[in-house]
């Protein structure tokens, strides 16, 4: 099969780049990724089935691991969770094309999403770890144990290879069957729309609340859609940068702010919400008392959180569910004002509105029943063999209008898709006001 391999003799690049093209092209254009030729997947297990890929999205984990964005930082502790080489892609949409004997409930032919984490049951553990248990997959005990190598997800283990390639295999638990009424195009937006919901579900705002939303990709998208289709009584703001990222938000019904400058937005973030800014002798002012209950912080920068800190109501929270490369910022506010920083990783069992199930499920039911509405999300679509350019359009967003990208297997001659148009009728607010 095709698939793109992570560590392995890069592909020279085809032209010549300038020399004013962005650190992350240059990035692109040495890191160690190539489109090789590798033996199909087998079933590694009785349990487990092999997918033929239809549609995988390209995650904001994909992209850092690839455009190798990680600032200076040599100290990451996650590389002691992930064993190469890797077929990466986990936001995957596809054919059960082969199932192991001891698969029930999931037959061949039938088009299901994929639920990436690698925990306890995809590794043959039993009995499960405390986490799994209660349905939190993202924070297995066993990561390093069972049948596959070291690994958090479907992309990161050796044996696990992902949805950068035409086949990969699944553990059944792993393989939630897509509604007939939903097109690949929805259901290839299950997982970011997870992380979000996890996000706020966990983390809830309260009633008749104000909160923003920082950063306008895939994860800022969906959780700006959840809190205003789920949570009409709330209201939210929206950090974006790119002018198409900020339509989308508009249209969704929230008040969007430019992020930069960050004194500016600060000061538009305090009249939107009514506190009182009090002005330091340097650096940033800071909203006391403050009226934002909660930031969701989907981007994870040192400057995001710096301006989340300081806007907050005192006892706010800031819930972190983006990751950047680290470096210095002012965190006094946190100290004074008594804030909860929180933590959001991935997804799992999720209750809303009294019913504990996997997100997926929300995601579906909420779909069928005209509760949520993603359309317009998923930007541009590419053939694998377009890997150079997908990444591209997302290295030039601010030019291009990327929110989700996707590699497309349905259609060998498929062009890569067209950036949306803006909606009609959205609203955008400087960071001045």
């Amino acid at each position: 099969m095709r698939a793109l391999q992570f560590l392995t003799q890069p592909e020279p690049w085809p032209d010549e780049l300038p020399h004013d093209a962005p650190l992350l092209l240059r990035n692109l254009a040495s890191a160690p990724i190539a489109l090789v030729e590798l033996d199909d997947p087998p079933i590694l297990a009785d349990d487990w089935l092999v997918l033929r890929n239809r549609l995988t999205g390209i995650c904001g984990s994909d992209t850092k691991q690839v455009l190798m964005d990680f600032g200076d930082a040599d100290d990451n502790p996650m590389t002691a969770f992930i064993s190469f080489p890797q077929v990466l892609g986990h936001e995957v949409v596809g054919i059960v094309d082969e199932a192991g004997p001891a698969v029930r409930g999931l037959d061949v032919g039938q088009r299901v999403v994929l639920s990436p984490n690698i925990g306890c049951r995809p590794r043959g553990i039993s009995p499960v770890c405390p986490a799994c248990e209660r349905g939190d997959y993202s924070i297995c005990w066993n990561f390093h144990e069972g049948r596959l190598s070291p690994g958090i997800h479907t992309g990161n283990a050796v044996e696990a290879t992902g949805g950068f390639a035409e086949r990969l295999p699944a553990h059944h638990t792993m393989a939630f069957p897509v509604p007939d009424a939903v097109a690949d195009e929805v259901a290839v937006l299950a997982d970011p729309w997870s992380v979000s919901f996890h996000a706020i579900c966990r983390n809830p705002p309260p009633p008749g609340s104000r909160v923003v939303v920082y950063g306008a990709g895939a994860l800022g998208t969906t959780a700006t859609a959840i809190l205003r289709q789920l949570h009409p009584g709330v209201e939210v703001a929206t950090v974006a940068r790119w002018p198409a990222q900020a339509e989308q938000a508009a249209a969704l019904g929230a008040e969007v702010f430019a992020s930069e400058p960050a004194d500016a937005l600060v000061e538009a973030l305090a009249a939107w919400s009514g506190a009182t800014l009090r002005v330091p002798w340097n650096g940033l002012p800071v909203a006391y008392p403050g009226r934002i209950d909660v930031v969701y912080d989907t981007v994870g920068a040192p400057a995001t959180c710096e301006v989340a800190l300081r806007v907050l109501r005192e006892q706010g929270t800031l819930v972190q569910l983006g990751v950047s490369a680290p470096a210095r910022f002012e965190w006094t506010p946190w100290y004074f004002k008594e804030l909860h920083l929180v933590g959001s990783n991935a997804f799992g069992d999720e209750t809303f509105e009294g019913r504990r199930r996997h997100a997926f499920e929300h995601f579906f039911d909420l779909l069928l029943d005209g509760r949520i509405d993603l359309s317009g999300m998923l930007t541009h679509r590419f053939r694998l063999d377009e890997w150079r350019q997908a990444f591209t359009t997302i290295v030039r967003q601010g030019d291009t209008g990327a929110i989700k990208v996707a590699f497309d297997f349905r259609d060998e001659h498929a062009a890569a898709e067209r950036p949306l148009a803006p909606p009609p009728g959205s609203r955008r607010h400087r960071a001045g006001g």
